[in-house]
């Protein structure tokens, strides 16, 4: 139990720590949180590797809540799945500690910084060891706490708390469907506990529940449909899905370190694994799966289509995110979800190691992120381009690297899995020649072609230069992780291990059908065609983008404009609620309610203002007022007594 309590509660400390006596650090948080996170990375590591001859444990560190038949306790499960991903977590978190250090150097928030991914470092592990719908729901909205804290770390800058505000709204919309998903299961089951809930699945498959029931009518509907397709709702939000995407790429005005953390190599996956760990739940909901699966692939082929003309480095970066979150998605709703969490996995390497890398093209540059003001900085920044050249060759699939085994894993398994799999397939394709094109083009145009960097319009010299070993270290380790960890992957049988929680995917057989080395060839075929064409275009100077956005303007309006989702929102959501809000703050706050509450304070002060004139301090008025009212009295004594 001590080990694997030590992995949440030592960043745990840290945050404490520097977040209770950040005044006193002034600079040097790094000293408390940095060993923290690693001795929790060593623990997790050694944990890891037991977990291959050790069997799963189940730990209750408090007994929360104990009401009626709701037993809900906060503990720890680990197994197989939960010890793959603490390790990712773990490794990846103290890695952007390493990089905050020479990052973050000087800025005035440095020590509150450090806190927070402490925090959020804690709260990962605690949503993955979570052995309940509660548990995981809690530690769920701490990560996305965090991300708001962290997103918005540059609060004076107005994009900053934009950006962090559309992500804690469009996360809210995502969360209450996971909270009704939540009610609802334990309507169902009588338990939040997956230990329960798994084994009571197969007694309410025939179970449904009227939709329509509050209108009196009827639509009755699946009811372990209802709950899946309820907490994916969560997962949409959290992990940046169609519709509730828009957040991802806005969150980029968070610094560079937490954008490859929180946005890149865990809080977003969460949603990834949640469908993961709920499997049982998704396997017995076969119209859900169809709905999880179609989101995956669209959110893919979408976001890879909007990379394709951004300007902002990270951005390009983030919709490569958001286009492979779409990957491991659509491969889960086809059943593959060991195929998903491997490219998890392998994605939190390559991804963390393309954002690192962008952080430091930007820090080279003195904050420049526009790729269009850069080019030419190979020759100054040799090892960040090294680093993210073998990030690229990942993400692109191109072999031995890392994505090629786990996207390759995803393709060939949905190409298995049927006509519908089949037709993912062609989408996931298409998406790895557009992922090949966005990547080799950011590439070309950052480190390639001639100086663009030296613009009178930046106001200021510019003198690229390589980054601090404290940055450039945690880009090392990681390109050895993205060169290794895939054939490491498939060598040492990753689905086999995470197979005692993810059962591997029927397969299809089919007539005229691929084999799976000629998946393979076509996927990498493919994405050396889209690096080729990202060559003719970027590699050498070239007026043929100008062209293509001339004559094709339309089309590069739409994926300039991101398919105008943040318009079409605005005009919907944003807009109507603020002319609503307008309309209930001057007509029905400042009509009514402060209309009656002046009004009451105006009457009394009007009504006191006339009192007191009756106030005069003279004698001879209050003597005449007294006649006045004897007089009253005696002729209303007469009248009445005569009657």
């Amino acid at each position: 139990m001590m080990p694997i309590l030590l992995i949440p509660l030592l960043p745990l400390l840290g945050f404490l720590i520097v977040g209770i006596f950040w005044p006193f650090f002034k600079g040097k948080g790094h000293f408390v949180a940095l060993p923290l996170v690693t001795i929790s990375w060593a623990i997790a590591t050694v944990e890891f590797f037991k977990s291959f001859s050790a069997p799963p444990s189940l730990t209750l560190v408090y007994d929360w809540i104990r009401s009626g038949h709701l037993d809900v306790g906060i503990s720890l499960q680990y197994d197989h799945l939960a010890a793959v991903m603490l390790f990712m977590v773990t490794t990846v978190a103290m890695l952007v500690h390493l990089y905050t250090v020479g990052y973050m150097h000087g800025d005035s928030g440095y020590d509150r910084f450090f806190a927070y991914i402490s925090l959020f470092t804690f709260s990962m592990i605690m949503l993955v060891l979570s052995d309940n719908l509660v548990e995981m729901f809690i530690f769920w909205e701490a990560v996305g706490l965090c991300s708001y804290l962290l997103i918005v770390h540059w609060y004076e800058r107005r994009p900053s708390w934009l950006a962090a505000n559309k992500a804690f709204i469009m996360n809210r919309v995502g969360d209450f469907g996971f909270l009704l998903g939540i009610f609802l299961a334990y309507t169902v089951f009588g338990s939040v506990r997956f230990a329960e809930i798994f084994p009571a699945i197969g007694s309410h498959l025939h179970q449904s529940v009227n939709l329509a029931a509050v209108f009196h009518g009827s639509w009755n509907v699946p009811v372990l449909d209802v709950i899946a397709l309820l907490l994916f709702l969560g997962a949409v939000g959290k992990s940046a899905q169609i519709p509730l995407h828009p957040w991802l790429p806005d969150a980029m005005e968070g610094p560079t370190p937490i954008s490859a953390l929180i946005h890149a190599a865990t809080m977003v996956t969460a949603g990834v694994f949640m469908i993961a760990r709920m499997n049982p739940l998704y396997n017995a909901a076969p119209f859900a799966l169809h709905v999880v699966a179609w989101t995956g692939a669209i959110t893919a082929i979408v976001a890879a289509t909007i990379a394709l003309t951004q300007p902002d480095i990270k951005k390009i970066v983030a919709y490569s995110t958001m286009s492979q979150l779409g990957y491991m998605v659509m491969i889960c709703g086809l059943g593959g979800y060991g195929a998903g969490i491997f490219h998890l996995l392998t994605h939190g390497a390559f991804k963390a190691l393309l954002f690192l890398g962008a952080g430091s093209v930007i820090h080279s540059l003195s904050g420049e992120q526009d790729v269009f003001r850069m080019g030419g900085l190979r020759k100054y920044v040799g090892l960040t381009f090294a680093t993210m050249l073998i990030g690229s060759l990942a993400l692109s699939g191109i072999p031995p690297f890392a994505g090629y085994y786990s996207k390759d894993l995803i393709l060939v398994t949905a190409y298995q899995q049927g006509p519908l799999g089949q037709m993912l397939w062609l989408i996931g394709v298409l998406t790895a020649v557009l992922t090949a094109f966005y990547s080799f083009r950011l590439l070309f145009l950052v480190f390639g072609g001639k100086e663009r960097f030296h613009s009178e319009s930046q106001g200021h010299a510019v003198h690229p230069h390589e980054s601090p070993l404290t940055m450039t270290i945690p880009l090392l380790v990681l390109s050895i992780a993205t060169v290794f960890a895939g054939w490491a992957g498939e060598h040492y049988g990753i689905l086999q291990y995470l197979a005692q929680e993810l059962p591997l995917p029927h397969v299809h057989e089919g007539e005229g059908g691929f084999s799976e080395n000629a998946l393979k060839g076509l996927s990498v075929a493919g994405a050396l065609f889209g690096i080729l064409i990202a060559w003719a275009l970027y590699g050498k100077e070239s007026s043929i983008p100008a062209a293509f956005a001339r004559n094709l303007s339309f089309f590069y309006k739409v994926s300039l404009h991101k398919w105008y989702f943040d318009e079409f929102y605005d005009a919907v959501f944003v807009r109507p609620s603020f002319a609503i809000g307008r309309l209930f703050w001057q007509e029905v706050d400042k009509g009514v309610i402060d209309g009656v509450v002046n009004g009451v304070a105006h009457f009394f002060r009007n009504s006191g203002g006339g009192l007191r004139r009756l106030q005069s301090g003279q004698i001879q008025n209050y003597a005449m007022a007294m006649a006045i009212g004897a007089f009253g009295l005696v002729a209303f004594y007469l009248f009445f007594n005569r009657l």
